[in-house]
């Protein structure tokens, strides 16, 4: 599949935008989630760097370019309804911005135990 066979497909949003998950190949921890327009995935196939659109900045945004944490995206994957992607990368460094390795690291709930 072409980068424009999936953005024919993808419903994105009055924005243009679909959320993107993303998750590490190698232990399938998910690492983050983010917003994709038509050009960040055209990006994405591209270079093979995860590429989203920067809803604050209003503009692309390479994972990894400043911080040199990128995620070297290894398939790409599109739900039943073809509203959401998932990346499966391999991730240099943490992937969150402050420095956890994903930003899913505080618990709300957890099953017969303490929360976070």
């Amino acid at each position: 599949m072409t980068a424009d066979d999936l953005i024919g497909q993808v419903k994105f949003d009055e924005r243009g935008l679909v959320p993107v998950v993303t998750q590490d190949v190698t232990d399938n921890a998910v690492l983050m989630m983010a917003w994709a327009n038509t050009e960040a995935i055209r990006n994405t196939f591209s270079s093979g760097h995860a590429t989203y659109w920067s809803r604050s900045r209003k503009s692309l945004w390479v994972k990894g370019e400043t911080s040199g944490h990128f995620q070297d995206v290894e398939e790409i994957l599109y739900d039943c309804d073809v509203d959401t992607i998932l990346y499966r990368v391999r991730q240099r460094g943490p992937a969150c911005h402050t420095g956890n390795r994903t930003c899913f690291y505080r618990s709300a709930y957890r099953r017969g135990g303490e929360n976070e």
